[in-house]
């Protein structure tokens, strides 16, 4: 959503629907230009995603800025605040870790003014907190891009004037960063993170005048540049990136470690939350480096030789590695929106012909998951409340599926002996069928996320299993009389916390329970809550518990899908 100023207005102060604007303007640009960015991408890695990383991370930001709004009518501090924590959550890459360094620079300052003096300022933070984020800063790269921004505006002014001053002192110093690294010259292009820094200071600038910015600085480049060397071949193998939730001290040490391990090092963040970035040869060590400092989490790792980033709105399970701490090397999400779409195989309902490869059934409450289902190739089965779907329903459905292998995905505790019969009569039929254990729909979601046709049916099958296993669920329901359960009495009408299928919570109020039954569960720790909302729950239930779960548990992202009708209130998985 944009801001349109009129012809000759100029905005004097940033508010917070200047900042959603600049966000959703930053992400527009950088989807418009992510291949030519791509495409210049020869350092620090020439592995051709720097565009992709940067449009990634700004997407992160402007999905952050957006919840807030969806849940309040929030101010300029919480704003700002949300863009660098979305920022910081979603950063992918090199570039992508040091813009979101930039954006948490920034914030600190714009929380406290809105006017030309604090973007000022903001700018000068930006560059300081970013140079200190590298462990060994190189000119000639986004990071000289930053500076010359914040010292073009550095005598302040009004807020078109620093941003104007911002951006035409990055544009001219991009251009000049191929006769500051000489990969760059004898590639002849542009540094690509300074280009995609570029890009966002004119998205600032556009939102703050109405008026397109127009500089030399960013005339069109080279579409393709020749590879400085094969990624991988003379640097190190791997890329790592990590979350880590440590303290300032052991954050200290853990550089110093990975300095030694590797190169392009990275690490952004504070108050107990950093993103970690590194390249290195021994991506087991880099990770054992971060169990020592903390606590680790999504956790990414990319062979330099062999992966290749996948294309906005697609993913692909990414990597390889040793070591311990939680779950890497294969099942880590990218790029959907959805948390799953990617995932699932074929399964046409109306499929003739030679059989498919591979198809997923799942049992699935409310039109609204099963239509999502469906529209990514599933073949779906609806469970009405008090009507689970028959054995007879399930064989029609697996063998709708019209494929040499289904995975079958009951999600439901009561379904696994109805599901186990029909996936034994149908693979007497000569299908492979293999039934994953899932006990709820956002069991489900999670296996769907990470299966991959392309792999041996026997470990996608596991990597679905482990999951779905490693989902923690629950579900919030209205009790229709008066009962004991294992929390207690409750009346008709309660509002009934079920947890693992044990009632763990009574309330009085749905969104409350929720948020009880939220904190509960994420106490033993977690990285993703899915939220499944029926079209009968209250309004403004979703955002709600998203602004709780953004304010009350670091590191956390929040997805949302609606469930439609004939499905519980509200459903709850805790990855």
């Amino acid at each position: 959503m944009s801001r349109a100023l009129q012809p000759d207005e100029e905005l004097v102060e940033l508010d917070a629907e200047a900042v959603r604007t600049w966000c959703a303007r930053a992400f527009d640009a950088l989807g418009r230009e992510r291949e030519e960015i791509d495409a210049i991408n020869v350092y620090p890695v020439a592995d051709g995603d720097t565009g992709t990383n940067l449009y990634l991370t700004a997407e992160a930001a402007h999905q952050a800025v957006e919840a807030v709004f969806a849940a309040s009518g929030p101010d300029t501090a919480e704003t700002v605040r949300a863009m660098a924590h979305g920022a910081l959550l979603g950063a992918r890459g090199n570039s992508g870790t040091i813009l979101s360094q930039l954006l948490r620079g920034m914030a600190t300052v714009l929380a406290d003014g809105r006017d030309g003096e604090h973007l000022a300022r903001a700018f000068a933070e930006a560059a300081r907190a970013a140079r200190q984020a590298v462990a060994h800063p190189v000119e000639g790269t986004i990071l000289t891009v930053a500076s010359a921004a914040a010292e073009a505006c550095a005598a302040g002014g009004t807020l078109v004037e620093v941003a104007r001053g911002a951006y035409e002192g990055a544009a001219t110093a991009l251009a000049a960063t191929s006769g500051q690294l000489d990969v760059l010259e004898r590639a002849g292009v542009v540094d690509a993170g300074g280009r995609g820094l570029v890009a966002v200071l004119g998205a600032l600038l556009e939102t703050v005048t109405g008026q397109t910015p127009d500089h030399p600085g960013t005339a069109p480049l080279p579409p393709a540049a020749p590879r400085e060397k094969c990624a991988g071949e003379d640097g190190p193998a791997y890329e790592v990136i990590y979350l880590l939730e440590a303290d300032d001290a052991a954050v200290a040490l853990l550089r110093s470690r990975l300095d030694a391990l590797g190169e392009s090092l990275v690490v952004v963040g504070g108050d107990g939350l950093w993103n970690v970035h590194v390249h290195v040869d021994d991506a087991g060590a880099a990770v054992e480096a971060g169990v020592e400092a903390g606590r680790p989490h999504r956790i990414r790792i990319t062979h330099f030789a062999s992966d290749a980033t996948p294309a906005p709105g697609h993913g692909t399970a990414r990597g390889t590695g040793t070591g311990s701490g939680d779950r890497y090397g294969t099942g880590d999400r990218y790029g959907t929106d959805d948390g799953y779409a990617y995932a699932c195989g074929t399964g046409d309902d109306d499929a003739r012909g030679e059989r498919a490869a591979r198809a997923i059934v799942a049992v699935v409450p409310g039109e609204g998951l099963a239509g999502l289902c469906a529209e990514a190739g599933a073949t779906t089965v609806r469970a009405r409340p008090g009507e689970p779907p028959a054995e007879n329903e399930l064989v029609e459905a697996l063998r709708r599926a019209h494929a040499r292998e289904v995975v079958l995905l009951p999600n439901d505790t009561d379904l696994r002996e109805t599901a186990a019969a029909a996936a034994e009569r149908v693979r007497a039929e000569g299908v492979r069928v293999a039934l994953v254990p899932t006990r709820a729909a956002v069991q489900g979601i999670a296996a769907l996320a990470v299966h991959e046709p392309g792999r041996r049916f026997d470990e996608d099958v596991v990597a679905m299993t482990a999951a779905a296993g490693a989902t923690r669920y629950a579900e919030l329901a209205v009790a229709e009389h008066r009962s004991f359960t294992s929390a207690g009495v409750c009346q008709a009408g309660d509002v009934l916390g079920l947890i693992e299928g044990d009632v763990a919570v009574i309330g009085q109020d749905l969104t409350e329970t929720a948020r009880t039954v939220l904190d509960r569960m994420l106490s033993a720790g977690g990285e993703l809550v899915t939220l499944v909302v029926a079209d009968d729950a209250p309004p403004g239930l979703a955002a709600a518990l998203e602004r709780h779960v953004r304010r009350a548990h670091l590191a956390v992202d929040t997805t949302t899908y609606h469930a439609g009708a004939e499905a519980p209130p509200l459903l709850i998985g805790v990855e």
